[in-house]
């Protein structure tokens, strides 16, 4: 069964997807909530990792996307196994920790956690954001390729925070896109499958793309599929999504995952690698060789 699998490939594809998330929070944190015009206005095309922006970021500093996804695969780690329970014990302490930020919905999730142990929030149709999607990417590595086992993590982590349909579909969508790309498909391939998606939720549609990069997961989803099929390389798929604006983090995120574990880490500039916290690219490092040699298709091979 996993014979047609390359495993270093893999984990070089992985390492991508997790450095690739890394830099596209980091930097489209610098334009985060400022529109298509006014980016063009103060950088022209915005492609490199500068830091300021609202949050007042270093160059190269990460926000809540990357660090919800390291508290995810610490949990794992740790645990050597699934656990919900590290899972929102690790984002109970990084809330405590004060960090520089977190979306309303998230923190109302972890301090109902926090409170009283709650480890599935209640669904709400108003909770269809972001903020379960951009911290998928270590339950992809964990589950891959098991699409059952992804389809049962993806929710559950989600719904620590996020118990919304959109949010559960962007979800396993993301997490699928993320096996067939880690795994080597072609572009047309992930193309077909967003193709099946979008049929089955007609509002993920993105063509033609209507330009809105908000924390709502639809029109997230939709700028990173616009960009992402549109994209010759790593930078274009990322640049694009960046200068959309608006939860320019999360996009970019998202989008840096995605182009990532596509395209590779020879595909990802030096540039903005180097311009990385140097800390979070070492652990991201060594967390992504544990989930890939703790998942399926690394413990078969």
């Amino acid at each position: 069964m996993f014979n047609q699998y390359d495993l270093d490939e893999i984990r070089d594809r992985a390492r991508a997807a997790f450095i690739g998330m890394a830099i596209g929070d980091a930097m489209g944190a610098t334009v985060e909530f400022m529109t298509v015009p006014e980016i063009a206005a103060k950088y022209g095309v915005f492609k490199e990792i500068k830091g300021g922006g609202w949050l007042r970021l270093k160059p190269g500093q990460v926000t809540d996307d990357t660090e919800m996804a390291l508290c995810i695969a610490r949990a794992i780690i740790s645990n050597q196994s699934w656990s919900l329970e590290a899972i929102a014990a690790n984002f109970a302490s990084w809330l405590k920790s004060r960090p520089v930020d977190c979306g309303d919905t998230c923190r109302k999730g972890i301090r109902a956690y926090m409170l009283s142990g709650t480890l599935e929030v209640p669904a709400n149709k108003w909770d269809a954001g972001n903020g379960a999607a951009m911290r998928m990417l270590p339950v992809a590595l964990y589950s891959l390729p098991d699409r059952e086992m992804l389809k049962k993590y993806a929710q559950e982590q989600a719904h620590l925070t996020h118990n919304n349909p959109l949010s559960d579909a962007a979800c396993i969508c993301l997490g699928e896109l993320l096996h067939l790309a880690l795994c080597g498909a072609a572009k047309s391939r992930l193309r077909n499958h967003v193709d099946g998606f979008v049929a089955r939720f007609p509002s993920f549609s993105y063509q033609p793309y209507r330009g809105l990069a908000t924390g709502y997961i639809v029109d997230t989803l939709q700028t990173v599929f616009h960009w992402f099929f549109k994209g010759r390389d790593f930078e274009e798929c990322l640049v694009g999504t960046i200068n959309q604006g608006a939860d320019a983090d999360t996009t970019g995120a998202i989008c840096g995952m995605l182009a990532g574990a596509y395209y590779g880490m020879d595909n990802i500039p030096q540039r903005w690698i180097k311009k990385m916290d140097r800390k979070v690219i070492t652990e991201i490092e060594e967390v992504t060789l544990r989930l890939v040699a703790a998942s399926p298709v690394g413990r078969i091979m």
